[in-house]
């Protein structure tokens, strides 16, 4: 089922159900999404910012070109969250003691997110804007950061194994040492 601007106006989004949903061009900041399910749903150039999330469950849901400012994701639903997001803003976020193993995220701002606790391993952050964003004891193993930038993560507080780096955004694993990198 596709929604619409003028469709989402008039939704009731606690303790609903949508399956196989798209939501385009729907401004549903400030809404309550407490207990409601979203499976298999796509949300297009939507405004989601500071919606509430108790235990909202989100599996297989893709996210493009939506300002999703101030979310808590941590209130989530536990219980097979996943998701993606392509061109997004989240910032001021949390993903606090989430399990978002290989989330994508593309070309998405992050600023001032917290992902502390979190585990994201095997994620991907292409073309991420990570400025301020907090990583700590954060699990980034196997996770793709080679076209992230902004990124301040420190090594001995976050597990980093097999992550991918690129030469340019290096610094960023160095910020603790106040040291200058030049190229």
């Amino acid at each position: 089922m596709n929604f619409s601007a003028a469709d989402c106006v008039q939704l009731q989004f606690i303790e609903q159900e949508f399956e196989n949903c798209t939501f385009n061009n729907c401004d549903l900041s400030n809404t309550d999404f407490s207990y409601a399910g979203f499976i298999d749903c796509t949300f297009s150039n939507c405004n989601l910012s500071l919606i509430k999330l108790n235990n909202t469950t989100f599996r297989d849901v893709q996210f493009t070109g939506c300002k999703m400012l101030g979310l808590i994701f941590n209130d989530c639903s536990k219980f097979g969250l996943a998701f993606g997001f392509d061109n997004c803003t989240l910032n001021h976020s949390s993903f606090y003691k989430t399990k978002i193993k290989n989330t994508v995220f593309k070309h998405t701002q992050l600023q001032e997110t917290d992902f502390t606790d979190c585990d994201v391993a095997g994620g991907i952050f292409a073309d991420c804007d990570l400025l301020n964003t907090k990583f700590e004891n954060t699990v980034l193993e196997k996770a793709d950061l080679r076209t992230a930038y902004n990124y301040s993560i420190d090594p001995e507080l976050n597990k980093i194994k097999q992550a991918k780096f690129s030469l340019h955004g290096i610094a960023g694993l160095l910020d603790k040492y106040n040291i200058i990198v030049e190229q």
